[in-house]
């Protein structure tokens, strides 16, 4: 330990105002909101689920028959006669013989449908029946053996669409449920949007989320929550009725059963149970500000692109929900929000046109957007997209847009290893105040140890300590049920009844915690030396990749760059990598400063070719993707045990019978990439460095307090002294609240068993007046928050 390392916070040094930095971001992957947040109960409620959302989807989905002591039915999906033509589908149930009971059968999601004993359900549905006699139907939960969990009759009479509620009561808990919906009278009945919610939902508000998963988002205290995506916003149709369109916000309000069912690209159904209106309703409810977030009539995926003269009713789309949200009740929007229920407005500060924009159709609509919202709402702040790299073509022309337009914020996105980020902790630093802000939406490094939550900490304190160019920031994603895994890491995992948070959410939920109003000044001194990890030439084993049979290359070299020597080397087919069957190893090097030549063609298929260079094992190496993402990119990507980072990327798009002239140039960590003579790639991938302390310091209004953030990822601990000054004399605080994450393997993680195996701890001490500074014992890997009461 360092007896001499100092901390000194300038209580009247004030620096950047912290604003709204730290919240959260919501996308329906991982299923995140039906089978997650939403808390509905039922799956497939409305018989709309469709090989369009996923290729093992039917209408009858998650539905089973049951025939029960000699009944005897037939089940069929008609459309002929719907409840409403946005949602078509419906059951139809014809009775042969009633036995012991007929109908269906619903699994609910992960392990069935979870009840706790004592506590209430709400069913309801829409039915009708080809006569007017009444029908006594049976609603049961009861478990996969038979044994009833809880019970309520219906009694449904009439012709017409009709809608049916019954409270239910749990007998006991269990959380493998199945709903049952039964008769025993001949005949017809047709069934639509059958829902089961728990009355205790977050706040007890009908058509509302799941109440542990709901209150761990509000215990975050997140500044802001972006929604609803993330990639599904414009993957889509440019048709607002189509079953597979773009998400179109208009489509996710009014009535449950006039909401169209929509194809999520993630591979399963959205029901839009939570739409927009409940959106704007639950950021309230934790205190969020809202962020949502709105295609610009371009869909990069698959180059659906709205024609300019045709870009109005998107660009009203913008302008309405900015009415919706804050408008009175005497406009147009504004009174359909009070319809809804809410009067007052939500007040909207942020609006984002677009999520990981890359092409120009999207930079030509954007202005467009723009243009218009300023005009009528010029107090809106308008976040524009950089794509969802860290640096390269794309990512400089989405700034190049926003310095253009005069975008409030650009929205950046990566993904990367926890190495990058202590490699890159001062990404910001050099950024002007005088550009639009940093919206970093999405980020996250690979997984949910401690490691990676230490590693995302200290780059915490570099988004903080450079909030004159970072203004919102927000870890993605947010949510994954177990089950339907779509992407990871996550911030919190769940199944229909447990939930979990991981490191990442308790360093996020400290930092939000703890955020303060505006920087301090702090200087350091004595802190000791950095730690500098063993920094391996970018050299190693060579392969190139594709596909078997889509691609040919020849002419392949590999040049000294500082002798000059040349080996010619061969693409033997028969060579093929132990790790992967698409790479073809060429031979390794020890050279430092290199380059390797080679000539290609795409034969077939969609996809482009790789060159993996600087390879120490499979996890550990470097790629050239040419014709990535695809098919639409050239990256250069660094692998750290296995977690890439996108070093940095530009359009390019491979087509077949087109030779190719490809050379790579390594020298030291800088690394050039040429296609055809032309540079397509450059970056210079940072050896990693950990500081002997990450810092930063800031100040709260409401309660006075100083607080200061210390993050220490050496492996020893550290003899901290904090001292606060002002006018240049010592500043006496009376007590330190202290909020702590130590004593933590780095491949340790939470989990269902363990969920809080890694939680903060709190400590508080009492200061005498006349104390010099306070001193305490920093751990190894560890995050601190301290908290001084002047």
């Amino acid at each position: 330990m360092n007896p001499s390392s100092r901390l000194s916070v300038s209580l009247d040094r004030q620096g950047a105002a912290l604003g709204d930095l730290f919240g959260i971001f919501f996308e329906d992957l991982n299923h995140a909101a039906d089978g997650g947040l939403y808390a509905e109960l039922v799956r497939n409620r409305s018989f709309e689920f469709d090989p369009i959302d996923n290729r093992s989807y039917h209408a009858l989905t998650a539905w089973e028959k049951v025939e029960r002591g000699g009944g005897m039915a037939e089940i069929s999906i008609q459309t002929d006669a719907p409840l409403n033509v946005k949602n078509p589908h419906y059951a139809v149930i014809e009775v042969a013989a009633g036995g012991d009971g007929v109908g269906l059968m619903n699994l609910g999601f992960n392990s069935g449908i979870p009840l706790k004993e004592g506590e209430r359900y709400l069913f309801s549905m829409y039915a009708k029946r080809e006569t007017d006699e009444a029908d006594l139907l049976q609603i049961i939960v009861e478990t996969p053996d038979g044994a009833v969990l809880a019970e309520a009759e219906v009694a449904v009479a009439g012709k017409e669409w009709v809608k049916y509620e019954a409270e239910l009561i749990a007998k006991t808990s269990s959380h493998s449920g199945r709903l049952l919906i039964l008769t025993k009278r001949t005949g017809s009945l047709a069934l639509d949007m059958v829902s089961l919610f728990p009355q205790a939902t977050f706040r007890n508000r009908p058509n509302g989320m799941r109440a542990d998963i709901a209150q761990l988002l509000q215990e975050l205290k997140p500044k802001f929550m972006r929604f609803p995506g993330g990639c599904l916003v414009h993957d889509g149709s440019l048709n607002a009725d189509d079953r597979n369109s773009m998400y179109r916000w208009k489509n996710t309000i009014g009535p449950l059963h006039e909401r169209p069912a929509r194809r999520s690209n993630w591979g399963y159904n959205q029901t839009l149970g939570l739409g927009y209106y409940e959106y704007f309703q639950f950021c309230e409810d934790i205190g969020a500000k809202p962020i949502p977030v709105l295609p610009a009539g371009y869909d990069p995926h698959h180059k659906r692109i709205v024609p300019l003269d045709e870009l109005g009713p998107w660009i009203d789309d913008a302008l309405d929900l900015i009415e919706f949200a804050n408008g009175g009740v005497d406009t147009v929007w504004g009174a359909k929000r009070a319809e809804l229920g809410h009067p007052q407005p939500f007040g909207l500060e942020y609006i984002a046109i677009g999520n990981e924009e890359v092409g120009e159709p999207f930079f030509e609509r954007y202005a467009y957007f723009h243009k218009a919202i300023k005009e009528r709402y010029p107090e809106i702040k308008i976040i524009n997209s950089s794509g969802p790299f860290p640096a390269g073509g794309e990512y400089e022309r989405g700034w190049a847009s926003a310095r253009e337009n005069g975008s409030d914020y650009v929205d950046e996105h990566y993904y990367v290893s926890p190495e990058w980020m202590l490699a890159n902790i001062d990404r910001y630093q050099s950024f002007s105040a005088d550009d639009p802000k940093v919206f970093l939406g999405e980020y996250a490094s690979w997984g949910n140890t401690y490691y990676n939550a230490l590693a995302e900490a200290a780059y915490m304190t570099g988004l903080q300590n450079n909030a004159h160019a970072v203004g919102l920031a927000c870890y993605a994603p947010l949510l994954c049920n177990v089950d339907y895994v779509n992407w990871k890491p996550d911030l919190i995992w769940y199944n229909n009844h447990q939930v979990y948070s991981t490191a990442n959410y308790y360093v996020q939920q400290l930092f939000m915690h703890h955020q303060g109003d505006y920087l301090l000044d702090v200087q350091a001194e004595g802190l000791g030396e950095p730690q500098f990890a063993k920094v391996k030439a970018i050299n190693g084993k060579l392969a190139l990749g594709a596909n078997p049979d889509t691609a040919r290359f020849w002419d392949i070299q590999l040049i000294n760059n500082e002798t000059g020597e040349k080996q010619l080397l061969q693409y033997d087919t028969a060579n093929v990598s132990e790790t992967n069957s698409k790479w073809r190893e060429l031979a390794a090097t020890d050279w430092e400063h290199y380059t390797v030549t080679f000539k290609a063609r795409r034969l077939q298929g969609d996809k482009g070719f790789e060159l993996s260079f600087g390879e120490q094992d499979s996890g550990n190496r470097y790629l050239w993707e040419i014709g990535g993402w695809q098919n639409q990119d050239a990256a250069l990507v660094s692998l750290v045990n296995g977690r890439g980072s996108c070093l940095t990327q530009s359009l390019f798009t491979v087509e077949s019978e087109v030779d190719y002239e490809c050379a790579l140039e390594v020298s030291g960590r800088s690394l050039k990439a040429y296609i055809n003579g032309e540079l397509i790639n450059e970056a210079e991938d940072k050896p990693l460095v950990i500081a002997p302390l990450y810092y930063t310091a800031s100040y709260e209004k409401e309660s006075g307090d100083t607080i200061v953030k210390a993050v220490n990822v050496q492996e020893k601990a550290l003899d901290l002294t904090i001292e606060l000054t002002k006018l240049g004399s010592t500043a006496s605080a009376r007590k330190v609240e202290i909020y702590e994450l130590a004593g933590y393997g780095l491949e340790e993680q939470n989990d269902f068993e363990a969920p809080t195996r890694i939680a903060p701890q709190q400590y508080g001490y009492e200061l005498e007046s006349d104390a010099s500074g306070f001193k305490y014992g920093v751990k190894p890997q560890s995050i601190t928050i301290f908290r001084f009461k002047l």
